[in-house]
Parts: structure tokens; sequence; C-alpha cells
């Protein structure tokens, strides 16, 4: 396990997608170039799934062969300046009934800059350049992958979409095609990282997937950073019905032994009775950490603190959940000092 140097720099991949990586990336973006819990953020990436088939995404992928600029686009306006005019441009989504409507401009900006480059990384680059984002962010794989998912009841369904409206759970999941490769400049940053977090987000759709990709796994696993897992705070029906933090590791294990966690970050705090009634009618329940778990692990430090934020639904409070992951790293920068 490596640490951030003596001077204090550090170096921080982020792994997952949907709305909880760009959740982490809107609060770590804060500490970038600043000074926090005594290190010194200097560089942020992250490696965001592309496999996303629903919505606006999954319309330019057919459409256009594109892949899916969803989370990615999502990812780029949570690492640019909230107030910009140009990250305002980025999150509209276009109304009506026509042909437009349901997209976002931010798809179809990176969709139409792909084209003209060619490159789908390079569209990516040069848009988060445009947003002037704080940080790099890479697409999991450039290969066109789609998530084909073994269920329990027997049906084999492809596609996010499908997996997600199947309501049934997950038995195995894989790509394809299944030889997908990762940037080399993905891999370049996980090696040279002194933490690595992965999650929070959908388990079988916005985590796993990334896990999938040919050698991402092997280079989290080898890299001398701490390595960080940040549990979702609610079930996904059909999908997760059950799990609780225990579960959610065990399933990220089966995918992907290589890699074990120094640290796995957990909310403190209860839902409300409103909440919960509301998440309860779609099949939906706070995630649990196991007592046992937690006070009998040795090797995996569980962190437990209050990371709600205070609005209605249930997500993680951005700053709280950079602070949180900034101050594992500085917690493991001190023991190496010390020892």
């Amino acid at each position: 396990m490596q640490n951030p140097d003596a001077n204090g720099s550090l170096k921080l991949v982020a792994i997952g997608g949907g709305t909880g990586l760009s959740t982490l990336l809107g609060g770590l973006k804060r500490f970038v170039g600043e000074r926090a819990e005594g290190l010194w953020l200097d560089s942020l990436s992250a490696i965001v799934t592309v496999s996303d088939d629903g919505g606006s995404s999954g319309r330019l992928r057919d459409e256009l062969q594109v892949l899916p600029p969803g989370d990615i686009r999502n990812c780029m306006i949570a690492l640019s300046e909230d107030s910009t005019l140009l990250s305002r441009l980025f999150r509209y989504r276009f109304r009506g009934s026509g042909d437009l409507a349901g997209h976002s401009f931010g798809n179809l900006f990176l969709a139409a800059l792909a084209d003209v480059t060619g490159d789908f990384a390079e569209a990516v680059r040069l848009s988060s350049e445009v947003l002037a984002s704080k940080g790099h962010i890479f697409p999991a794989t450039v290969s066109d992958v789609r998530l084909i998912a073994e269920l329990e009841d027997g049906r084999v369904v492809h596609g996010e979409t499908q997996i997600t409206a199947a309501r049934s759970p997950v038995r195995r999941l894989r790509l394809e095609p299944e030889e997908c490769l990762p940037l080399p400049e993905a891999l370049a940053a996980i090696t040279a990282a002194d933490a690595i977090t992965v999650g929070p987000g959908s388990l079988y759709t916005s985590i796993v997937p990334n896990l999938l990709v040919a050698s991402v796994a092997n280079a989290i696993g080898k890299a001398s950073a701490i390595k960080i897992y940040i549990a979702n705070l609610m079930t996904q029906p059909g999908e997760t019905d059950g799990y609780d933090v225990g579960r959610h590791l065990e399933t990220v294990t089966m995918y992907a032994p290589q890699i074990h966690f120094d640290y796995v970050v957990v909310n403190s705090r209860a839902i409300s009775s409103n909440q919960a009634e509301m998440y309860r009618a779609d099949g939906a329940y706070q995630v649990r950490l196991d007592e046992e778990i937690y006070d009998s692990s040795a090797e995996t430090e569980f962190v437990r603190t209050d990371l709600l934020d205070e609005g209605e639904m249930v997500r993680h409070d951005t700053e709280r959940l950079a602070r949180v992951v900034i101050a594992c790293a500085e917690r493991a920068r001190s023991r190496t000092l010390v020892g």
C-alpha cells in the first residue's frame, strides 16, 4: 500500500459511473490545487463506465454508433466550474416532442466532436478543456461494449436498460465483447495513483462493468495506492435486494479478487421515515453494515460517518464524501510517516 508522499501531494483516481461518481467528483474538485486534511490534491482522474444504452445516450449510440456520452457528460459537468454558462449549457435538455426531445446538449456536443475528431477519448479530452474541468476523464474502454446478465430466474438479458427492467437478481455479469481493452492513459493513472476509489454507484451497471474491462482489475490490484470502497446508500430494486455492505463487497471481490480495500466508507445516519416510505414504495431500502463484519475485520478499516445530503432524495453529500476520502488518504500517510 502506497501513501501520499511526505510533501502531502495526492494523485487520486475515482472509478464508477452514474450519479454516484459525479457526486464524488463534484466534491473532490473543490480541493484540486488546494490543501485539505493536510494533503495537496494535485491530480484527479475519473474512469467512467460506458455501457449505458438508455435515454439520450442509448439513442445516440444506436443512431450514430458513438459510445454512450451520458455518464461522461455528468462527470465533466461535475468537474467544471458550476457557475459557467458552458456548464449550464451542457446540462440543458431539449424539450418538446421532436427528434431532439430528451437529448442533452452535452451528449450531442460529445457525439459531434467524436465524429469530427474520429476519436471518442479525444472528444472527451477536448470537451473537458472547453469546460475547464479540474481533472482528467477516461472512458473505461473505447470498445462498443454491451452488458449481458444471466439472471437468477434463468433469463439472459442484453443491455443495461434490460438488466435494470428485469427486476431479477443477477447471477453473472459479463461484457460483450469480453476482450475489450482500456485506454493506456487510464492504466497509467491507476499505476501512478496514491489513492483509488471505487463507487458509489449501481453495483451491476456502474461499478462492476469497469472491473470487467481487461487489465483494469489487475492494474488496481497491483497499484501501490490505498484502495477505498464507497458503499451505496440504498439497495437497487431487482438487482441488490437484501444486499448489505458486506454483500456488495463480496460481489466486487467475486469479479475482481485482485483488489483488497484498505478502507470502506459507510454512511452512519438513518434516512428519515418519509424517505424510507418513499423508497420502500419502489422496493429500495437503506444499505446496512453488518456489525460483525465491522467489528471483526482486521485488514479493512470501516469508516462510518454521516454522509447524507439534506435534500428530499437520498443522496451523498458531495463535500462530506470528498472530505472523508481525503481523510482516509491522510490517515494512511500519517501511519506510513510514523512507521
